[in-house]
């Protein structure tokens, strides 16, 4: 045992080290790291905000439900017109269109490309089929269908037109909306319905229905309360909207899905906050920034960068040190001896 100390000794004769105890340090760094996750998720984690339903929204906004609900068979929401890959937009897929959804930047047009594949008709999607779908043993509901359906579309939005404008006048009592004396036809008698499948449940599982065992596709539900105010409403008051840097896992403050600030980031410059078409222009950003960061080991110039900026230097400063003092030894001298 002696004679191997007296060796190790001799190996490291002139180089500088330092005796540690590394039991100790790895548990008071355990201790101080606990300490910080702990003050860090008290002060900064995210609340645990209920689920935003069509349930809760209905029972919270019951007015711009329906408000909601009339405009979708009127076809003045957003996702009426939003274009690929829901629908094609009045214009016929028009990507100069200003008032639709279709994005395109020169000739790359990929909205365009890819086409309508998860197909939404929003009078048809979000109203007409769930109460057709909740009709079953509803005689008054089934005769409001019947007479809405046996109706031209002129006639459709009369009674859509008047009853929207009643609804700027109608009055809540008990989660009950009422709607002053007019010529709606069927319109009142099939929103009435639809608010109650709304507030027991049932519209958010009518919304999912396709007709298989397991229903996991949460875009129409999504759709229809994303063209209201109650849920735009509740993103803002969490600092959820797009303008405010909110796109987050959860519904609360950082740290949420913090990696999602390089894409937000660019919505709140120029000329992505005014551009049209911004969502192509991130995301052809972005891409082409990945593009460049793998590419990085290949480009010339670019890959140099680090050795040029010297950065290296600065992490690696105590050995440089060690280098410049014992240049004979700066071999052992590069790290931090001792024992545990």
């Amino acid at each position: 045992m002696k004679s191997s100390r007296v060796a190790q000794q001799t190996y490291y004769r002139g180089v500088p080290t330092s005796p540690y105890d590394l039991v100790k340090e790895i548990a008071i760094a355990l201790v101080v790291i606990l300490v910080v996750v702990v003050v860090l998720s008290a002060a900064l984690s995210s609340p645990d905000e209920p689920p935003v339903t069509i349930q809760s929204w209905s029972h919270n906004a019951p007015v711009d439900f329906l408000q909601t609900a009339t405009s979708e068979l009127q076809g003045a929401t957003i996702s009426a017109d939003y274009g690929p890959p829901y629908n094609v937009d009045a214009d016929g897929l028009d990507p100069g269109d200003p008032g639709g959804s279709v994005q395109s930047w020169g000739p790359l047009a990929p909205q365009l490309w890819a086409g309508v594949h998860l197909p939404v008709n929003a009078s048809e999607t979000d109203v007409i089929a769930p109460l057709r779908l909740a009709s079953t043993g509803r005689p008054q509901l089934t005769a409001a269908l019947l007479n809405y359906e046996a109706a031209g579309v002129a006639q459709e939005q009369v009674w859509l037109t008047a009853y929207q404008k009643a609804l700027g006048k109608a009055t809540q009592s008990g989660g009950l909306v009422s709607v002053p004396s007019g010529s709606y036809g069927p319109v009142n008698a099939m929103m009435q319905a639809l608010l109650a499948d709304a507030r027991s449940g049932a519209l958010d599982s009518l919304l999912m229905h396709s007709g298989r065992f397991y229903e996991t596709d949460y875009t129409k539900p999504l759709l229809f309360m994303a063209d209201g105010g109650y849920l735009p409403g509740l993103a803002k008051v969490q600092k959820l909207a797009g303008s405010q840097w909110g796109m987050m896992n959860e519904t609360g403050r950082y740290p949420g899905q913090a990696w999602l600030w390089l894409y937000t980031l660019w919505y709140q410059i120029p000329p992505y906050n005014t551009a049209s078409n911004a969502d192509l222009l991130v995301v052809l950003t972005i891409g082409l920034l990945t593009t460049l960061l793998l590419l990085v080991p290949f480009i010339p110039g670019l890959r140099d960068l680090p050795r040029w900026l010297g950065l290296h230097r600065l992490v690696w400063r105590e050995h440089y040190r060690l280098e410049r003092e014992f240049p004979e030894g700066a071999g052992q001298a590069g790290g931090k001896g001792g024992s545990a």
